[in-house]
């Protein structure tokens, strides 16, 4: 196994979340290790996996945190990992994403040659196993055209990089029970901060999700939305009204496709799940209880496992000697 060029001081951190990333983790490893860019050193942030991911990264060059699932947000998990970070730059990458080039890497740190940007995302499809509406979902927000200077905030960490030294000055708020990146992008915007999208720097984001877990990811988003614009409202009409167009919409792509047959009961499924989630986040409380925000972020039957396994867990942790708690 080849070690990165410089891992003392590298120039890019990369910090991947995780907990229970067997199917996707090695793959993402390993497509990593075949980046034409080599200057760079891993970091994982694990919040309690019960399978074998641990076993998969001891296998690469890749420093573990840990983070109790009870302290887990998406904004603290990444804290964590930043502040571990070496890097003049940071990657963030979901540990169920697939860079889809050798250069992946090298184009999405491209873009800091110009000072004043602070964020360069790059473009996201989807993949073996992608619902059709999430997949057309990628193709709205992620275009195929690159813009260094994006006038709006959005952006994603599951496939972002950023710059250090504008992290360490405003970390990420780990309040927030979504959206933590779109915060902080438009917090950077207002600052006077650019933010490039880089279509090069293209990622297969593989969800597997059950229908529970699409309607929590939407849940959860739409009460960070709640937070982040207190202002905002999603009413039964909105859910209605958006659900009706985007599953038109979604018919008609896969018509031009030539799969309506195929996927149109996924489609309806995928659509109602998603705004259903969305308006019964804007209609719980806005400070979520600690047992609500354990369902957020971890299947029901990922805690039944954890309550089990957690020796078993701890064991396979020391068991990694890059392993830090």
């Amino acid at each position: 196994m080849q070690p990165p060029a410089n891992a003392k001081n590298p120039r890019v951190s990369f910090v991947i979340r995780a907990f229970n990333e067997q199917k996707h983790l090695g793959n993402l490893l390993a497509a990593i290790e075949q980046q034409s860019f080599r200057d760079y050193e891993i970091i994982l942030v694990d919040s309690g996996s019960t399978d074998a991911t641990l076993e998969i990264a001891a296998r690469y060059p890749v420093r573990v945190l840990h983070i109790q699932p009870s302290d887990f947000t998406f904004g603290r998990s990444l804290n964590m990992g930043l502040a571990a970070a070496r890097g003049e730059f940071a990657v963030l990458a979901s540990a169920h994403v697939l860079p889809l080039s050798p250069e992946w890497l090298a184009n999405l740190i491209a873009p800091f040659d110009d000072p004043v940007v602070a964020i360069a995302y790059g473009k996201q499809r989807g993949g073996e196993g992608t619902k059709f509406s999430e997949g057309q979902h990628f193709i709205k927000w992620f275009p195929e055209e690159t813009d260094l200077d994006q006038p709006s905030p959005f952006c994603n960490n599951a496939n972002l990089a950023l710059r250090l030294s504008v992290w360490k000055a405003q970390p990420y708020d780990e309040h927030l029970t979504g959206l933590e990146d779109i915060a902080w992008s438009s917090a950077l915007r207002e600052q006077g901060y650019k933010i490039a999208y880089v279509a090069e720097a293209g990622v297969a984001h593989l969800h597997d999700e059950s229908p529970a877990q699409v309607i929590n990811r939407h849940r959860r988003e739409a009460l960070a939305l709640r937070q982040i614009l207190p202002k905002s409202r999603f009413s039964l009409g909105n859910m209605l009204s958006l659900f009706v167009r985007s599953v038109f919409s979604d018919l008609e792509a896969a018509l031009r496709q030539g799969v309506l047959l195929r996927e149109l009961g996924g489609i309806i499924t995928f659509r109602f799940l998603q705004y259903w989630g969305t308006y019964r986040g804007y209609r719980g409380p806005l400070t979520p209880s600690p047992a609500l925000q354990q369902v957020f972020y971890y299947p029901p039957s990922a805690l039944e496992k954890k309550s089990t396994s957690g020796a078993r867990a701890a064991d396979r942790r020391g068991e990694n000697p890059a392993s830090v708690r």
